[in-house]
């Protein structure tokens, strides 16, 4: 299976800059894997394809300012690094760039020195582990000096930082988010439940590695990052309830998908738990767990990408894309979203 197989031309124009005014009036691409048929609607049309007793699974991980700008002590030479995963307490692993400056034992300024950092070893991929030292609590003195890590296609400054956040995100820990979930209001949710929907909070912290490029023409060969995942027992209990019943288990985005099938059996029964998950979903794929995918347009050659083709078909899914593109859909993080069923 080759990496073009997943390419497809995109207007610049068409890559979403910012979100929009309202959460639940993006655009909807409703897909019908069985009839293979195509509709257009407002993402707020999409408690019309929900029903009783279905299971609606979101992710409720939280973007932290993981992005942080600093200078090497004793140089000033400015460098920039981008939290990665705590390892413990103060330890972090990081991405930094420009990574000659970042030997074992060099150390670094942030925020006039509110937050201070030192190299601790060299890990995988050039990436560093760090320890921090700073005064108060760490998440607050990340507030003070961190930046939010949007994507790299995104260039134009986010005024307000709860529009990168879902309006059910609670668990700190992502470096960037779980843009299906973008679209949801607070009052959609609420909707939905008064249907009969059920909801289930999963947590899976996004890591960068989810706008790291395949590099390998043949996709077998791709090396999948690691993620956080965990599944409470009240979570495994509803999603369960619905299969068991017959339901739809309905995945709000691809992070969600990743961690459903994870932790499912062959049955499509889930454990609660914790670990970390680098499952690497791509056609020919058997989905166990997930009946319906809610989820944005992703980048060409892209992991995600793989996972919708595999979800509902290469062919179906690069004429929908053709479609989206045709109509002025918008593409990426801010863009407007699928429902696949």
């Amino acid at each position: 299976m080759n990496l073009k197989d997943f390419w497809y031309p995109l207007p610049k124009e068409l890559i979403a800059q910012h979100p929009l005014e309202r959460r639940d009036q993006s655009r909807l691409l409703v897909l019908d894997r069985e009839k293979q048929t195509m509709t257009h609607r407002v993402f707020r049309d999409i408690q019309e394809y929900l029903r009783k007793g279905d299971c609606l699974v979101i992710n409720n991980t939280r973007v932290i300012p993981a992005r942080l700008l600093g200078e090497k002590e004793g140089t000033g030479g400015k460098i920039e690094f981008v939290l990665l995963k705590r390892l413990e307490n103060d330890v972090w692993e990081v991405i930094l760039k420009p990574g000659r400056r970042a030997k074992p034992g060099s150390r670094f300024a942030f925020g006039d020195g509110r937050l201070m950092a030192e190299i601790l070893r060299i890990a995988d991929e050039g990436n560093r582990i760090v320890r921090f030292y700073y005064d108060g609590v760490f998440e607050e003195v990340l507030d003070q000096v961190g930046i939010m890590p949007l994507p790299p296609y995104i260039i134009e400054n986010l005024e307000d930082r709860e529009r990168y956040q879902t309006v059910y995100s609670k668990v700190d820990g992502s470096a960037a988010a779980p843009t299906a979930g973008l679209h949801f209001t607070e009052e959609l949710l609420e909707l939905l439940k008064a249907r009969g929907v059920e909801v289930a909070e999963v947590t899976l912290h996004v890591g960068l590695g989810t706008f790291r490029p395949v590099k390998v023409e043949n996709i077998l060969e791709h090396h999948m990052h690691k993620e956080f995942y965990s599944v409470s027992e009240k979570a495994a209990e509803m999603i369960n309830r619905a299969r068991e019943s017959h339901n739809r288990v309905i995945a709000v985005g691809t992070t969600s998908v990743r961690v459903l099938e994870t932790v499912a059996d062959d049955r499509g029964m889930v454990s609660p738990g914790q670990g970390e998950t680098d499952i690497f979903i791509y056609p020919g794929y058997k989905f166990k767990a997930v009946d319906a995918l809610i989820t944005n347009f992703h980048l060409p050659e892209s992991t995600l990408m793989m996972l919708v083709c595999a979800f509902a078909g290469r062919d179906f899914i690069m004429r929908a894309y053709q479609e989206a593109i045709e109509q002025k859909y918008r593409f990426f993080s801010f863009g407007d979203a699928m429902f696949v069923y």
